[in-house]
């Protein structure tokens, strides 16, 4: 690409330079090598440690759990249980507590009651103050909070719940910081490939931690579970340098490789109508957007992949040890398996729908419904497998 290029246009390709935005993972159209794509590495591993965080406890409930019946077993589950090596009995210093089912409930679940509280000033708070630290400052809370855990579980589960409480409003701005973020950063034709890419670290995230969780707490101790999580954060320090809340300001990027997004995304607004562009917060039209119905649409489409996505993410576990009868052992790493699958989709998928858009011409609003509806149908029949097994 030479000379300069108008606000108002843009290529159809990425320049020669500019192949960060198709090389996470996967081979650029201009070089064999794999490179770093700010922000798309960084804010991957923002969802790792978000996850890992997330997860943990899930594994961490089944080993914190008084399962001992009345007999003395220390198997409870509906199916026999499976064999397992004997369990260390050194360092098993962790509390265990007489928590019925409906305790354990309140307990995972009251993370989400706050979680979804945060999540619209957190998409206003990350467009009038920058997505970085508001990204940053969500998770270091909710770190803070995940390590009192078991000072908390050990007071009550009352304050354990309090606590879950102050971790879900931490996370709760992490999904609107992203999209903040991508919103001065994705070029139109690349949002589903760099989504899916940022997406894909929830998935790592969850597939290392289930298995590390449930590994520690056999050999080890649940308590050490919060070591992990400290150790995954101190690594997530090196996270703020990577990252910068718009092109125009980071350190490291090439001027054309600046150029192509701030073009690309001039381009967009220009596209925009009058009263669009005049739309700011404190003049936004809430009354038409609770009236839309294609909004309503996509209420309705997050909701039902939720329910099963953060079913499975919470109360599997529970489910493999109290009904399949897997020790603390196995569960980690069987818990994990969806999610290996669901990650690699997720980035394959964001390819696919960048190609089609891209070399095909189907419009977004096409590709986008096909992939969800076929998304929510896998989703559901591998759920209603998995639960009448």
């Amino acid at each position: 690409m030479g000379g300069t290029v108008s606000p108002f246009s843009y290529p159809t390709t990425l320049p020669a330079l500019c192949t960060s935005y198709n090389s996470l993972f996967l081979w650029s159209p201009s070089t064999l090598s794999f490179y770093l794509s700010p922000p798309s590495l960084p804010l991957c591993y923002g969802f790792f440690v978000a996850y890992a965080l997330r997860v943990n406890l899930s594994v961490a409930m089944v080993d914190m759990l008084n399962n001992t019946d009345a007999s003395g077993n220390t198997s409870t589950s509906v199916s026999p249980a499976h064999p397992s090596p004997a369990r260390p009995k050194h360092n098993h210093t962790a509390s265990v507590y007489d928590w019925d089912s409906v305790t354990q409930g309140w307990i995972l679940g009251s993370f989400f009651y706050s979680y979804i509280l945060t999540q619209i000033p957190g998409g206003y708070l990350a467009s009038k103050y920058g997505a970085k630290w508001l990204l940053g400052l969500g998770i270091l809370g909710t770190v803070i909070f995940t390590l009192l855990t078991p000072m908390a579980a050990d007071l009550g589960a009352g304050y354990l719940i309090a606590v879950r409480v102050l971790e879900g409003i931490g996370e709760g701005v992490t999904f609107s910081a992203m999209h903040a973020m991508w919103a001065s950063w994705a070029p139109p034709m690349e949002r589903s490939r760099l989504l899916t890419i940022a997406y894909t670290g929830a998935q790592l995230g969850t597939v290392v931690t289930l298995p590390l969780s449930g590994q520690i707490c056999f050999y080890l101790d649940s308590k050490l579970v919060r070591h992990v999580r400290l150790c995954v954060c101190i690594v997530g320090i090196v996270w703020a340098p990577l990252v910068s809340n718009t092109p125009s300001i980071h350190p490291r990027i090439s001027e054309q490789e600046r150029l192509y997004i701030t073009s690309t995304l001039n381009k967009e607004v220009c596209c925009k109508s009058s009263w669009e562009l005049s739309l700011r917060w404190d003049h936004i039209p809430w009354g038409s957007i609770l009236k839309s119905m294609p909004l309503w649409a996509i209420v309705v489409a997050h909701f039902s992949y939720h329910w099963t996505f953060y079913t499975l993410l919470t109360l599997l576990p529970t489910y493999m040890n109290d009904v399949l009868g897997f020790s603390i052992k196995e569960n980690g790493a069987l818990s994990a398996l969806p999610y290996i699958g669901c990650g690699l989709l997720a980035v394959l998928g964001g390819q696919l729908a960048d190609y089609l858009r891209e070399n095909f011409f189907y419009r977004t609003v096409v590709i986008r419904k096909a992939f969800s509806l076929i998304g929510e149908e896998q989703h559901y029949k591998g759920t209603e497998r998995d639960t009448h097994r």
